[in-house]
């Protein structure tokens, strides 16, 4: 039995309402994780809003997928991994780069790769990266201001994938196809 409510519009907490509105109009669904944040209207409209910050970054939309994939699987949210796999798919990702995030192993494009090495130092050392951390990710044409990118998406994504593995949140039906299970250890 789940303590959690997976609230509908109308019986949400009246400050989710308008944004739980404005998912439905965008997605043209309500997915049941945001259900279930809006049993914090804080939780649900500070992690819509930093995710849309972090969408507005200058990391493009696969780099930014590679970002949000590391931290889910570091972090074992099986609706992320199948949400983001199906945007990787929608933007022609490669089935091998998808493969080795789910995986979280290394990845084929060298560029793509610093990125997650750097993505899971910030995970490691809690945002105290070493230089030599720092100066790989540098060497493979990414700017500091994209560190700091970083910094944005390992938030952002620790906020939801913390909140659907605490309130144990479903996959909803179309991303089925894209289910994740962690490799056993």
């Amino acid at each position: 039995m789940s303590r959690f409510t997976a609230y509908e519009p109308d019986t949400a907490p009246a400050a989710a309402r308008p944004v739980m509105a404005g998912v439905r109009r965008t997605l043209g669904h309500l997915p049941a994780a945001v259900s279930l944040m809006a049993g914090s209207p804080e939780l649900l409209k500070g992690f819509l809003a930093a995710n849309a910050a972090f969408e507005a970054t200058d990391l493009d939309p696969v780099a930014r997928e590679v970002v949000v994939l590391t931290v889910a699987t570091r972090n074992g949210c099986h609706l992320c991994l199948a949400m983001h796999t199906a945007t990787l798919v929608r933007h022609g990702a490669a089935p091998e780069l998808i493969e080795a995030l789910r995986a979280g192993a290394t990845l084929p494009d060298p560029r793509l790769e610093a990125l997650r090495r750097f993505t899971v130092a910030v995970l490691d050392h809690r945002g105290a990266v070493p230089d030599a951390d720092l100066d790989a990710l540098l060497a493979a044409g990414w700017q500091p201001r994209h560190a700091l990118d970083v910094v944005l998406g390992v938030g952002t994504y620790t906020i939801s994938t913390f909140a659907n593995r605490l309130t144990d949140a479903p996959l909803d039906a179309p991303l089925a196809p894209y289910a994740w299970t962690p490799a056993p250890c």
